[in-house]
């Protein structure tokens, strides 16, 4: 009994956790057609597309799952506990990778998502202590950013230093699943017996892989790493590992090199191979204007989302360029593409130095990158005349910035890209005979346009005043003196694709 109750709280859970995204998704898909009612004479359909798995079986969808949660737990709780649970086929997806090439994820039916959410909970419960404190995924009191900032402290506290940065190839996908039992078995992590038959039927016979998309494989993959983290630990080597993206640091060039010996041993051991063409190998970090003797010299590092110096630590370029991608859309759906026709399809017509268009271009970015706050409520934060914000833009994917120069670069870029957006919106106005020439904002330069849009008031605020990564950052600064990463980092940040 105790059993079926977890497990009808976990099945209820998930299935809640999706249909509220369905509801949040089927809410984003009718307020976007109406916006883009108001900007375009033909939106075209509203289409609400339900997820294909849906389609494939009804334990997919979560309302089916919630109506009948109670039959479902007391069915798996009798298989679970007569040891002859085994999960449904999942459904899979290619999901690109920021490096390149595609990952399959496996989407388990709603209750298989549940068990492995259960076990994998259980088991981090019991055996998180075994865990190495320098393996920051997956785990509840670990995170992303953690990382980051004990990265960032020892790279700044020596003139020079020694990192090691090595990639594995397919990892989930090759790991012995030998290996993994032996973790369990000889380094002292509790299982139970019906732990280790979920465990097995969720793996499956092939003898090696673990899916990518169920709870239980996040605390498998730790517990694959855990020799790996114990000899580089008793190595005395410093480290940080995110799931199987690692970086080893050491004052030492005899000691790093150790490092590369553990890893190789652990590739042998785990079937998982090192990708020699990604990994960079071992290289020395200092500053660009130091001399340096070693061939491999760098004077930074990419880990996550961030770049890391002995000075700094910026947004990476990959990341730098997918907010600039997301900015430069809004931009072209809102002041462009309604345009671009021979037919003119715009609703609204820039008249009486206003370009309501503009406004709900500047509105979208600034959801984008503050998420629902003001720029009233940040300034008040920042002014201490508010205690708390919560912070959930893309910009709270970044609370460790430190790159000042990164960031008001970045508030250049942006004036220009909206400067650069009006005059060619300007153009194909008067393409469809509307010359605007002379009338804000089209007439205003590009020196002038942040302030000039500050200026102006509608409904007396200043709606046009342009968002600003430095202002944000202001603002996640003093967020994270007074609360804390966890205060401020985004929600989502642990499943962030970095």
């Amino acid at each position: 009994m105790i059993l079926e109750k977890q497990l009808l709280k976990f099945i209820k859970a998930e299935a809640d956790k999706l249909s509220d995204r369905h509801h949040a998704y089927h809410n984003a898909v009718n307020l976007e057609h109406e916006r883009k009612a108001k900007r375009v004479s033909d939106p075209g359909d509203k289409v609400v597309s339900p997820p294909h798995q849906w389609s494939i079986d009804r334990k997919f969808n979560p309302f089916h799952v919630n109506k009948n949660s109670k039959q479902i737990a007391h069915s798996i709780a009798a298989k679970i506990l007569a040891g002859t649970y085994e999960p449904n086929p999942p459904a899979l997806m290619k999901v690109r990778k920021p490096s390149g090439g595609y990952r399959t994820v496996a989407i388990y039916q709603i209750p298989d998502a549940a068990v492995s959410s259960l076990f994998y909970h259980q088991l981090l419960k019991k055996n998180k202590h075994r865990l190495s404190s320098f393996a920051y995924a997956y785990r509840d009191d670990r995170n992303a950013h953690f990382a980051i900032q004990d990265i960032s402290l020892e790279l700044s506290q020596a003139p020079r230093i020694f990192v090691a940065e090595f990639d594995f190839s397919k990892f989930f996908d090759n790991i012995r699943h030998d290996y993994l039992f032996q973790q369990f078995d000889q380094n002292g992590f509790s299982i139970s017996e019906s732990e280790r038959k979920v465990i097995q039927a969720f793996l499956g016979g092939s003898g090696k892989g673990i899916p990518q998309g169920t709870s239980i494989s996040l605390f498998l993959a730790n517990l694959v790493c855990w020799e790996l983290d114990k000899k580089l630990e008793l190595a005395g080597l410093r480290f940080a590992r995110y799931a199987d993206d690692t970086i080893i640091w050491a004052n030492d060039y005899q000691k790093i090199n150790i490092a590369y010996e553990i890893i190789y041993r652990f590739s042998t051991a785990t079937g998982v191979a090192i990708n020699l063409e990604k990994s960079e190998g071992i290289s020395l970090l200092c500053p660009k204007d130091h001399k340096s003797e070693f061939p491999q010299c760098k004077d930074s590092v990419d880990f996550l989302g961030y770049t890391l110096s002995k000075e700094k630590i910026s947004i990476k370029e990959e990341s730098v360029t997918k907010i600039k991608k997301e900015i430069n859309y809004i931009l072209y759906k809102h002041l462009i593409q309604p345009l671009r026709p021979a037919k003119l399809r715009s609703l609204t017509i820039p008249a009486n130095n206003k370009d309501v268009d503009l406004l709900r271009a500047i509105s979208e970015i600034r959801r984008f990158l503050y998420g629902d706050l003001t720029d009233e409520m940040i300034s008040n934060y920042i002014n201490g005349a508010s205690n708390r914000i919560f912070f959930k833009g893309a910009m709270s994917f970044y609370p460790l910035l430190n790159d000042e120069h990164q960031l008001r670069q970045l508030d250049c870029w942006l004036v220009l890209a909206i400067f650069k957006s009006i005059k060619l919106r300007k153009r194909l106005l008067a393409k469809h005979g509307h010359d605007r020439s002379h009338s804000a904002p089209f007439n205003i330069r590009k020196v002038d346009i942040a302030s000039n849009l500050r200026k102006q008031k509608i409904d007396g605020k200043r709606k046009l005043q342009l968002p600003s990564f430095f202002f944000i950052y202001q603002a996640l600064k003093k967020g994270l003196s007074d609360m804390g990463v966890e205060g401020v980092m985004n929600p989502k940040s642990n499943m962030y694709n970095y």
